[in-house]
């Protein structure tokens, strides 16, 4: 099939580049990333993966590790499952 569509999206240019990036380690380009989510959306009928609302819980957790507040932090990964009493 003749590929001769066009596609134009406006964004964050931090966002494109560190996107790029991780298409460039998949072995990507652009054109293909978007042609692949493109073909799961019509697979699926829909989005290929979940969206959610956030709940208060979780919009709290946001706003509280955004100001700084209420983070556990720990030196390495075994003083973390330490805390977590893993």
């Amino acid at each position: 099939m003749a590929k001769s569509a066009t596609i134009k999206a406006k964004m964050e240019p931090e966002l494109k580049a560190e996107v790029e990036k991780i298409f460039k380690t998949l072995g990507l380009s652009t054109t293909e990333a978007i042609t692949l989510f493109y073909r799961q959306v019509m697979l699926r009928r829909g989005l290929p993966f979940e969206v959610k609302i956030p709940n208060q819980t979780t919009i709290q957790t946001f706003e509280d590790t955004d100001a700084g507040r209420n983070l556990i932090e720990c030196e390495n990964a075994e003083e973390m499952f330490e805390k977590l009493g893993i």
